[in-house]
C-alpha cells in the first residue's frame, strides 16, 4: 500500500511539473521580426505508404517552412501488416529504415532531428534495446520523451516512433 501511494505521489508530482512547463512554454511571445513564418508557408505532404495512410486517416510527414513533423512510424510492410511480431529490436530498426526514407524524402538526415518521441509496449525491452539509437544520432542526442503505453494502433506493434526535423534553408 505505502508503494503504492508513493508511485501515485510520484506520478502527480510529475504531471504538475508537465503542466507547469506546458503553461510557460505557451506563455512565451514569438519574435515578431522572425523571418520565418510557418503561417504564411503553404505545407508540403508526404505519404510513405499512400493506401495504407489513407485507409488509417493520416499523413506520414508534413513539412511547414522549415519544420517537418513526420507521424510515429511503426513496423509494417508496404500493405499495412505488422512485421517483426515479437521482435522489438527488429520493429525498432524497421521503424527508423521507415523514418530515414521520409528523412530522405524532404532532403534531410537524422541529424536534422530536434524531437524523437518513443512509444512503446515494452519499456524494460526498449530500454535493454535502445543502444541501437547510438547507431542512428552519430552527432548528438536530441529532445524527446519515452513513454510506456499500454497499446499501439495495432496489438503487434511494440514501438513507433515519431519526429520533428528542423532543415534551414
Amino acid at each position: 500500500m505505502k508503494l503504492l501511494i508513493n508511485t501515485i505521489r510520484k506520478s502527480v508530482s510529475l504531471f504538475l511539473i508537465i503542466v507547469v512547463l506546458i503553461l510557460t512554454g505557451c506563455q512565451q511571445v514569438k519574435d515578431n521580426s522572425d523571418k520565418h513564418n510557418s503561417k504564411t508557408e503553404t505545407p508540403e505532404y508526404f505519404s510513405l505508404r499512400p493506401e495504407t495512410e489513407k485507409a488509417y486517416g493520416y499523413t506520414h510527414a508534413v513539412k511547414i517552412g522549415d519544420d517537418i513533423k513526420i507521424s510515429g512510424a511503426v513496423s509494417m510492410d508496404d500493405a499495412g501488416n505488422p512485421t517483426a511480431v515479437g521482435d522489438l529490436l527488429q520493429q525498432m530498426k524497421n521503424c527508423y529504415s521507415d523514418l530515414d526514407k521520409v528523412l530522405k524524402h524532404y532532403g534531410c538526415t537524422f541529424d536534422d532531428v530536434v524531437v524523437e518521441n518513443v512509444f512503446t509496449t515494452n519499456m524494460p525491452e526498449f530500454l535493454a534495446q535502445a543502444g541501437y539509437r547510438n547507431s542512428i544520432y552519430t552527432k548528438q542526442f536530441l529532445t524527446g520523451s519515452w513513454l510506456g503505453v499500454k497499446v499501439l494502433a495495432l496489438p503487434e506493434f511494440m514501438i513507433e516512433i515519431e519526429l520533428e526535423v528542423y532543415k534551414a534553408k
